[in-house]
């Protein structure tokens, strides 16, 4: 339940701090001082997002933090499945920026929007006058039928399911649309994939092939020179070597009388050394160089190929047509691979849809099972909330295909008054048949799912007289065993509340702000004669609300 709450910097309000009984709680005030800020803050708990105009002052930050209690085994699965630190005492904080960014704790530990979302909705459930038009909606209505069947295991494994069912489904289609445009493009790729494969690509060959190329189209040229060259290192009378000897050996003659001499003779001999080296390998390069025409045109043929692929594909290199290649070969393998994950997936939707389908039969066992119990509890609520004739029929029909929530359509047939017929609840109940109809099913559910606190905003608008105090007593009952919180405008529901909090409006030097106070039993009389005369009470609207109070 909701222990306590405190806002910092949130739109009107400046500071507030309030505790709640665990019981019934009044909220009032008048029309404009505040009472939807304050429920906005709460609001923020649950999950909603927040905006930068909430923030009053922009020089600091907006808090709003909630200090709630329960040690419901659900709430400890949320804190494992989380990996959060359990304690049965939880706070939920929300920051907000002055620029609008938001920031999320659950006992001070950092986390996103949907687990806080996640937490709260098993902490407290907000009903507001504007939420009576839920039960115009078929999913809410099925959830009603839900939280009576009393089958939450079954059905969120149905919703697991059903999710992954959505997925495999989604996947399958958009696999299908893809084979079907892949396969217009499979001829194109295989024939460049085999082109590509017959010409026996290696790296760097271009530069090879263009290498041995220009040597066989200048052999002629390459071999005159190497003849020459040999020739005047080795070969002639007077070769380069044959010089180079005389010289060292003239220079020998005298080495002894001098170290450089001997040095120079030395350098002279590993200098004969190196030329007869140079010479030998020009010899032999001599001998392998000569002209063969059919090796060049091979390879100048080789040479085309290589390029006529690099400027069809618009790159430069070898190197790049390879990784080219490699893209067009995993593309076609994709393709061809298609097939066999298209049947997967087929397989997996059949298995999911035929264990969805066993699963929806139960729930829709389960829900028949119970409607009769369910229109009769909504039925002798009314009865007692001053509607005797009201007639409540629960239709269920089946849906061809799985939905969320299973394979069953629910409306919710009413009759207020004797001798109308049945007709759906939007079309014939009145506003303030709407929010009696909608407090008994909030009350019939939040017992059933063991909601720890439940807040009404002006849920009893339409009610007035005897009926608002029948309401009261309904709302009373339900705080008998979970916390209520209620804002109301009818003095007979504010008079039965265990402790009263009054929302009002404060003038403070240049400002105004929205403040929060809990009623002294002097002050509650007051109030509530405020609300029975809608204004300055007199002495009757005084003894009034002292007897509403039973003082």
């Amino acid at each position: 339940m909701l222990r306590a709450l405190h806002i910092r910097n949130y739109a009107l309000i400046d500071t507030i701090d309030v505790s709640f009984p665990d019981n019934l709680a009044i909220i009032t005030g008048e029309t404009g001082a505040g009472k939807s800020i304050l429920l906005g803050a709460l609001f923020l708990l649950l999950g909603q997002r927040a905006e930068a105009e909430l923030v009053n002052d922009k020089t600091k930050k907006c808090i709003v933090e909630g200090e709630f209690s329960s040690k419901h085994p659900e709430i400890k699965n949320f804190f494992t499945q989380n990996d959060l630190d359990y304690s049965h005492e939880i706070i939920i904080r929300r920051e907000i920026s002055p620029e609008g960014k938001s920031r999320a704790f659950i006992n001070d530990t950092p986390v996103n929007l949907s687990q806080i979302k996640a937490l709260a909705s098993k902490l407290i459930d907000i009903h507001s006058q504007h939420e009576n038009l839920l039960l115009n909606e078929s999913g809410f209505q099925l959830s009603v039928v839900d939280a009576y069947a009393a089958h939450p295991t079954l059905l969120d494994d149905y919703k697991k399911q059903f999710a992954r069912y959505k997925t495999v489904a989604k996947e399958l289609e958009f696999l299908i649309i893809q084979e079907a445009e892949a396969k217009k493009e499979r001829d194109y790729l295989e024939f460049q994939v085999n082109e590509m494969a017959e010409a026996k690509l290696e790296a760097g060959e271009e530069k090879r092939v263009e290498e041995e190329l220009d040597l066989l189209n200048n052999a002629d040229q390459i071999k005159s020179v190497l003849v020459s060259s040999s020739d005047i290192l080795d070969s002639a009378d007077k070769s380069l070597v044959s010089m180079l000897t005389e010289v060292k050996n003239k220079l020998s003659s005298v080495a002894s009388y001098n170290a450089a001499l001997a040095e120079l003779v030395q350098r002279l001999a590993n200098s004969i050394i190196e030329i007869k080296d140079i010479s030998g390998e020009i010899e032999t390069l001599q001998d392998k160089i000569h002209h063969d025409p059919k090796r060049a045109e091979e390879l100048s043929e080789r040479l085309d190929v290589v390029l006529r692929l690099a400027q069809k594909h618009r790159v430069n290199t070898v190197e790049e047509l390879l990784r080219i290649q490699e893209e067009l070969t995993g593309r076609l393998d994709n393709i061809s691979s298609m097939g066999s994950k298209i049947e997967h997936l087929q397989k997996e939707k059949d298995a999911l849809q035929t264990a969805l389908t066993k699963l929806a039969l139960k729930i829709s066992a389960g829900r028949k099972k119970v409607i009769p119990g369910l229109e009769t509890d909504i039925q002798s609520h009314l009865s007692a909330l001053g509607m005797p004739n009201a007639r409540v029929k629960i239709d269920m029909s089946v849906i061809t295909e799985l939905a969320s929530m299973g394979t069953d359509d629910v409306k919710f047939m009413f009759s207020a008054n004797k001798g109308k017929d049945l007709r759906e609840v939007e079309k014939v109940a009145s506003g303030g048949e709407l929010s009696r109809l909608m407090l008994v099913i909030k009350a019939l559910v939040a017992k059933l799912t063991d909601m720890p606190t439940i807040i009404f905003d002006e849920i009893d608008t339409g009610v007035s007289g005897a009926v608002a105090g029948q309401v009261a007593e309904l709302v009373l009952k339900i705080s008998s065993s979970m916390q209520v919180i209620m804002i109301t405008h009818l003095p007979q529901i504010a008079s039965r509340g265990n402790t009263h909090f009054l929302v009002y409006k404060e003038d403070q030097k240049n400002k105004t702000v929205t403040c929060i106070k809990q009623l002294s039993p002097d002050e509650r009389v007051e109030e509530i004669a405020r609300m029975i005369s809608m204004g300055k009470p007199g002495s009757s609207a005084i003894k009034t609300a002292t007897e509403l109070l039973g003082k």
